[in-house]
Parts: C-alpha cells; sequence; structure tokens
C-alpha cells in the first residue's frame, strides 16, 4: 500500500518527534552525510563538462524524486510508520510559519554568523555538526527571507506559470531554456534579483546559509522544499496527460548536449534507474 507525504504544517506533535527522531538518528548512523556528498558531486553546472544529471538538465525532476526516495528508505528503516513531509511555500511564506518551528525545523539563523540556534539541528545540541560542505563551517546557518537584500518566496501565481506549461522540457535542455515546464519549475531565469531566481531556486535563496549551493542538503529543509517540488511533478503530470519526460531520444552526436543529458530510457547516474521508471510512482507514495 502506498504511504502518504504531508504538508509539514499539518504534522501532530507525535509525527514531528518520530521525524526528527529519525532524521538524527541516519546523521547519528553517519548515513545523513552520505546524501550530503552525492548532492555535492552531482552538482553541475552547464558551464562544466560532462553529464548533467541533478541539476540544469531535463532530468532534474527524476533525480531528485529517487534521491527523495532513498533518504525516506533511511528513515523508514529507523521508523517505518516516517515519511518526508513538504513544505508549501506559497501558503507557508513567514519565517516564523509551517516548518520553522522549535519542534521540526528551528528558525532562523543569528545576526553575527546566520548560525541556527533553536530547534533540534541547532550546534549547541551536538546533534547536527556539518561535516560534509564547500566550506569548513560546522554549524547550519540560515537566513530567512535574506535580511540585508530582503527576497520574497515564489507566489501562487509564479508556480502556476511553470503547471501551465504542457511541454516538459525543450531545447537546448539546460538553464536557458525559455520554455517548458521543468525549467519554469527549477527557475534558472535571467536578469537580477528574483527575477533570476524563480520557483525552486528562489526558495533555496530565500532560507539562504548552507542552502545556497551544493552543499544545500545539509539543511534539512531541503528535503521538505523538494517534496512539494516533487509534488508540482506529479499535479502537472494530472493536468497534462499523455505528457510525458523529454527529450525521449539521446542527444545526436555533434549537439552541444551530446552525451550531456539523460534521455527518457536512458540509465540516471549514479543509479540503475531511467527517467521512464520514475514518471509513475504512485504504488510507492502519494501525497496528502
Amino acid at each position: 500500500m502506498a504511504y502518504v507525504r504531508k504538508d509539514a504544517s499539518t504534522l501532530t506533535s507525535a509525527e514531528k518527534r518520530r521525524f526528527v527522531k529519525a532524521m538524527l538518528e541516519i546523521k547519528r548512523r553517519g548515513e545523513y552525510d552520505e546524501f550530503v556528498r552525492m548532492h555535492i558531486d552531482f552538482y553541475v553546472t552547464d558551464g562544466e563538462g560532462g553529464l548533467r544529471t541533478a541539476h540544469m538538465a531535463p532530468s532534474f525532476l527524476p533525480w531528485h524524486r529517487r534521491f527523495l526516495l532513498d533518504l525516506e528508505r533511511a528513515l523508514r528503516r529507523v521508523d517505518a510508520s516516517v515519511t518526508v513531509p513538504y513544505w508549501d511555500w506559497t501558503k507557508d511564506r513567514k519565517a516564523g510559519a509551517g516548518p520553522w518551528t522549535a519542534d521540526l525545523l528551528g528558525g532562523t539563523g543569528r545576526r553575527s554568523d546566520r548560525q541556527v540556534t533553536t530547534g533540534p539541528f541547532a550546534y549547541a545540541t551536538g546533534n547536527w555538526t556539518i561535516k560534509e560542505g564547500v566550506t569548513d563551517g560546522e554549524f547550519l546557518t540560515r537566513d530567512l527571507g535574506r535580511a540585508r537584500d530582503p527576497i520574497e518566496l515564489p507566489t501562487k501565481a509564479e508556480l502556476e506559470s511553470a503547471l501551465a506549461d504542457p511541454v516538459y522540457d525543450v531545447s537546448p535542455w539546460d538553464s536557458t531554456a525559455a520554455k517548458g515546464f521543468r525549467n519554469r519549475l527549477e527557475g534558472w531565469g535571467s536578469g537580477r534579483g528574483s527575477a533570476a531566481w524563480r520557483n525552486h531556486n528562489r526558495v533555496h535563496r530565500w532560507v539562504g546559509g548552507v542552502m545556497v549551493g551544493g552543499a544545500s542538503v545539509n539543511d534539512p529543509v531541503f528535503w521538505m522544499h523538494h517534496a512539494f517540488v516533487d509534488l508540482q511533478w506529479s499535479r502537472w503530470q494530472r493536468r497534462h496527460p499523455g505528457a510525458r519526460y523529454l527529450p525521449a531520444k539521446p542527444a545526436e552526436p555533434g549537439s552541444a548536449q551530446y552525451r550531456r543529458i539523460v534521455a527518457r530510457h536512458e540509465k540516471l547516474p549514479p543509479w540503475d534507474v531511467t527517467p521512464d521508471s520514475l514518471e509513475d510512482v504512485g504504488r510507492i507514495y502519494r501525497y496528502a
């Protein structure tokens, strides 16, 4: 039977405790840091050579869907009742709302160094030391809303602009794609400020701290954010029946994207799966 991923704002006190306890346990075991390292390793940009799977590519959505499933399986080995909740950032838009409570994720970082000092993932508790990162910092950092240069979370209308696009992705299949659901949701734009960071990307910027960059997995909100992004893929599929992951076929030799992107039936590193196999996960989980 499919299990259920819930809105983080609807979790009971017991559900929050179980989720936090399972997260802290896989961190203690060293499993969590393996997820951080994987994301850092697969954070490949347009400007780099080689295959892109996790970002700036059509496989952004299936890659993170499988990544989420692996994390969720690790949590459920600790406590079979736990699932990854999602953070609806179109609804819970303030620094004190939604998941930013002392019994779930804690709040923003302190002004001096952005260190998170509240909640179960605060460095002072001794349970959440950062060991895999792009800097030498050992504590979780956040700057919710960017106090010195404020930005707003994406709105329902901005998310709708992605969901309304009937095509999954388009050439050139990277961060410059002007159309297509995938990049409208992933959020690579042009210009400066909020215009350059749409939907998924702007949320990372709004949270700030370690959520900006390849080591973003160090903040547990990463999973709640990506669960909501994953939910949007499911909603898009329901709205556009018959629409499929694109490209359907590999890029031709001579193309700028030859061996740089994953087609529908090609393997999606680092797993032995294809985007096609991840389009329908209704037998595994569903969203409340």
